[in-house]
């Protein structure tokens, strides 16, 4: 393995973004989206080997009350060797200072963010766009 890190979006080939969401089994999001989103947040972190993009992650937050770590993806073949904790301990290390840092996690990976000091929540609601793909996938309780 050949890793490189960088916070750089500037030569980032979002159709290898989206492709990576995929390939991680995330929701399908777009290039165009991806670069919105990735453009507007506070913190990114992009791993690559040996040229091709493997994992990523990336943070919202206001620099002092709340964040939020999204996004985290890594190709299935990577997984297992302590590489996506890497990018969320890099998130964290970046939101230190932070009173409140939040995620959400997809269902069934909960135990992954547990190890970092997440906790479930009792009063987290959210509005999805399509609330009924979100109940089918597990991330609302009623639908």
């Amino acid at each position: 393995m050949s890793l490189h890190w960088t916070s750089s979006t500037s030569s980032l080939d979002w159709e290898a973004l989206a492709a990576l969401y995929r390939e991680a089994g995330l929701s399908a999001k777009t290039a165009a989206g991806l670069q919105l989103a990735f453009g507007n947040s506070r913190h990114v972190h992009l791993l690559y080997d040996d040229g091709q993009l493997i994992g990523a992650g990336r943070a919202l937050g206001d620099g002092i009350y709340i964040a939020y770590v999204c996004d985290i993806a890594l190709l299935p073949a990577y997984q297992g060797c302590g590489l996506g904790q890497e990018i969320v301990r890099r998130l964290l290390d970046d939101l230190r200072g932070h009173q409140k840092v939040i995620l959400y996690a997809v269902p069934g990976k909960e135990a992954f963010y547990e190890q970092f000091g997440f906790r479930k929540m009792r009063t987290a609601m959210a509005l999805f766009e399509n609330a009924e793909a979100a109940y089918e996938r597990g991330y609302l309780e009623n639908g």
